[in-house]
């Protein structure tokens, strides 16, 4: 499938003037972005990505980062001897695994793409969603143990941060609280998905570590709809993790969200690519 614009992009503009209607179709709107995938692990792309989301800011666009850490919070747990196994593209936790969890999101990591953005010019400040109640979450399946799925969410803390003056970027751990003070990992695609829903986000934009979604031929599909999605789960075409980000995908859009991209983190560039050209990056579900 080709993907399909009703508009061109910045490139086919022959004058500055054509030119800043792309450059600034996104100014003033909030755009959600989950960084995830083995990208986190490289400082050069770290540093990219934190580059283009200060450029983003610098263009009018209300970025809210969202991140995961799977291999990072893997890698922990096979250096403390701690099994962990995963169903249906999710994370099981048992207490000691989401105890590991909270400390490699909460800590290393957010900081670490804090100080990466505040590097890069922006004023980014690290949250989790146990702060100011961003996210309350249920642990519905047993056979999934302390992973959460959100049941509540309150962005009030994220618009105080978006109506400072000139305005901060919020990073958010996924790690989120639960009834009797648990503590619950919620995978970061989801939790990516209900704040974008809350913040009528004009784009959801997930990173990940493949080029988008594909077919069983492995061809990326760059244009889906959410029927399209749907069958793509049901047919058994996505697998793993890609199950929970194109569910994701479709409970944002239709929850309001605009439109979800999936496209590789590890991409040169890819927001701005995705976002200011005619031909875009990875999948558009719509």
């Amino acid at each position: 499938m080709q993907r399909r614009k009703n508009e061109a992009g910045w490139q086919s503009a022959q004058t500055l003037s054509e030119a800043l209607p792309f450059i600034q179709r996104y100014s003033g709107q909030t755009v959600v972005i989950k960084f995830g995938g083995h990208a986190m692990g490289d400082a050069a792309l770290t540093k990219a990505f934190a580059n283009d989301v200060v450029l983003l800011k610098h263009l009018g666009v209300r970025p809210v980062i969202v991140h995961g850490g799977g291999p990072q919070i893997g890698r922990m747990l096979e250096r403390l001897n701690i099994k962990s196994e995963f169903v249906d593209g999710l994370r099981v936790s048992d207490i000691e695994t989401v105890e590991v969890a909270e400390m490699v999101l909460s800590g290393a990591i957010n900081k670490s793409i804090v100080q990466a953005i505040n590097e890069a010019g922006g004023r980014a400040v690290g949250i989790s969603g146990k702060d100011a109640g961003l996210i309350h979450a249920v642990a519905p399946r047993k056979d999934l143990g302390f992973t959460g799925k959100p049941d509540a969410v309150d962005t009030s803390v994220l618009d105080v941060l978006a109506a400072a003056d000139p305005g901060f970027i919020p990073v958010v751990s996924p790690i989120s609280g639960g009834d009797d003070s648990t503590t619950l990992n919620v995978n970061a695609d989801t939790a990516a998905g209900v704040i974008a829903q809350r913040l009528r986000a004009s784009r959801l934009l997930l990173l990940t570590d493949v080029a988008g979604v594909m077919d069983n031929d492995k061809n990326v599909l760059t244009d889906v709809k959410v029927a399209e999605a749907k069958a793509l789960i049901e047919n058994g075409t996505a697998k793993g993790g890609m199950i929970p980000k194109l569910q994701t995908a479709i409970d944002a859009v239709e929850d309001g969200v605009s439109a979800v991209v999936i496209l590789d983190g590890r991409r040169a560039h890819g927001l701005i690519v995705e976002l200011f050209t005619d031909h875009g990056a990875g999948t558009l579900i719509h």
